[in-house]
């Protein structure tokens, strides 16, 4: 794995990172909200930034191949996230979908 692919991967992680603290601060008020805001644009910046970072460099991961990893990584994520922490069901389909998704990501890693 090069290291491009390392840095589109923590940015996924990071997607996954902004959603979850958007959807925190729905749920909160006051400073606990705006606590969950500040993260959300630290996690947003760090993202974007990793996606950019990515698309660069020695060996820079297209655009189309790259947009579509991080994006699929931050999706997982945030589905993962939210049945393991936030008591999100884990149907049948819900989990074969994921499945797809997952596979989906890899697939496109391979062929490029």
């Amino acid at each position: 794995m090069s290291s491009n692919w390392l840095l589109l991967f923590l940015g996924g992680v990071f997607e996954t990172c902004f959603a979850v603290s958007l959807s925190r601060a729905q749920q909160t008020t006051g400073i606990v909200m705006w606590a969950w805001l500040t993260f959300f644009v630290i996690a947003v910046s760090l993202s974007m930034y990793l996606l950019y970072a990515a698309m660069g460099g020695k060996n820079p991961i297209p655009l189309g191949t790259a947009y579509a990893v991080w994006a699929g990584i931050g999706a997982v994520g945030s589905v993962v996230v939210g049945i393991v922490f936030l008591g999100e069901p884990a149907t049948f389909l819900r989990l074969l979908f994921l499945s797809l998704l997952i596979f989906s990501i890899i697939g496109i890693q391979l062929v490029e």
